[in-house]
């Protein structure tokens, strides 16, 4: 018998979010097998999904990482690194700690080499389970298609808000526009919940500020940036400027950018596609789906966008109420799309 996550009677509340996830955005398959990985903070979630793969009937493997190794990971145990390569399908459901992008990187290089269906549930929890992963995941991407679609004629997009945002960034055909909608492919791994289209841009320029959160294990440290924003100016795609109130924030921020040769770089602009997200809530696997723009410094996913720079790290930036165009095309105001 596979591990289990569960020992007791799994929450109802979670399983319509759990559903969602292996029927609508990875469609498992009974024929086919899935891997679920998972850590001890999170198992009641991974408990949910594990139930409704059983519900399949696929097979599966499932994995507690504080079984395998001493957290933080400084690499992925080779136990599931192997299991996974056997799979089509993959959840990872955990909670981040510091140092470990770099074997989440090495868990998705088997995901993209093997071209597996992966679910990326970082940070996932109870309130997202009860929110973004209860979306209409197909509605979403409908409307994340025709705003792809316009997203790849554009050649610059910018966007404002009455925060104090204006960035402009400018795009090259030689770099992919990608959708991750929550509707999960062979083609491109995805977060779930999810809800974006996303690109690394040619060049960025001008004022982003961030009053939403910031990404990775910052997110947990800081929450919900409104009452003290982080205000990043950008040049040439560079960090040239970081402003705060709150020191310990902008300090953290500038260690964090400051790790390798490009983690101050720009390496993603998305925009959130998810309506079923309709406020900031303090963590980045929801709110960057929210309907708005959002950019990331560090690593661009050059093996999707075609980038030809890497950097180890990769940090998301969200903002709140954006007006947003496609050239000379208005495609959002106030937060709502016009397409």
């Amino acid at each position: 018998m596979p591990d289990r996550a569960y020992l007791h009677p799994i929450d109802p509340e979670l399983i319509p979010g759990a559903r969602n996830a292996v029927n609508v955005c990875l469609q498992l398959k009974p024929t086919e097998r899935i891997t679920i990985i998972t850590d001890v903070g999170t198992r009641e979630i991974a408990a949910a999904l594990q139930t409704e793969v059983e519900k399949v009937g696929s097979p599966y493997s499932l994995f507690v990482l504080e079984h395998h190794a001493r957290r933080p990971l400084e690499f992925m145990p080779e136990i599931i690194l192997d299991d996974l390569a056997l799979s089509q399908v993959s959840i990872f459901a955990a909670q981040t700690q510091p140092g470990e992008l770099s074997s989440r990187i090495q868990m998705t290089t088997v995901v993209n080499n093997h071209r597996i269906r992966h679910g990326h549930m970082v940070n996932i929890n109870r309130e997202i389970m009860l929110e973004g992963m209860r979306a209409d995941f197909r509605q979403i991407d409908a409307l994340s298609q025709r705003l792809i679609d316009r997203a790849r004629q554009a050649e610059r997009i910018v966007c404002k808000t009455p925060h104090g945002t204006e960035l402009a960034a400018e795009f090259s055909p030689k770099l992919k526009w990608l959708k991750t909608s929550g509707i999960i492919t062979r083609e491109k791994w995805g977060n779930l919940p999810g809800g974006e289209i996303f690109t690394s841009p040619w060049n960025t320029n001008g004022i982003f500020v961030v009053d939403g959160v910031v990404g990775d294990y910052l997110c947990e440290r800081y929450g919900d940036l409104k009452d003290n924003p982080l205000t990043i100016e950008v040049k040439d795609s560079r960090i040239a400027g970081l402003h705060s109130d709150n020191k310990d924030l902008r300090d953290d921020f500038r260690r964090y950018t400051s790790i390798d040769e490009n983690s101050n770089r720009v390496g993603e602009f998305a925009i959130g596609t998810n309506t079923a997200c309709k406020h900031v809530i303090g963590h980045i696997l929801q709110d960057e789906k929210i309907p708005g723009v959002h950019i990331a410094f560090g690593h661009p996913y050059a093996e999707h966008t075609g980038a030809k720079w890497v950097s180890k790290t990769h940090i998301d930036c969200v903002g709140r109420d954006f007006d947003i165009w496609f050239d000379s095309e208005q495609v959002m105001k106030e937060g709502k799309f016009l397409v």
